[in-house]
């Protein structure tokens, strides 16, 4: 039997602060990785519309 999902922790403070400056920052990927981002995305939902 599976175990029970927990719930997410709410973040306070400095882990906050963290977490926010971190999404605010771009993602850090090079042309060759969005690409194969890309192109598995396409191919996960054209194999997921049967």
């Amino acid at each position: 039997m599976a175990r029970p999902i927990k719930e997410t922790p709410i973040l306070h403070g400095e882990d906050a602060r963290r977490f926010l400056a971190r999404m605010a920052e771009g993602r850090k990927e090079t042309p060759e990785q969005r690409e194969r981002r890309i192109k598995t995305y396409e191919k996960i939902m054209k194999n997921s519309k049967l």
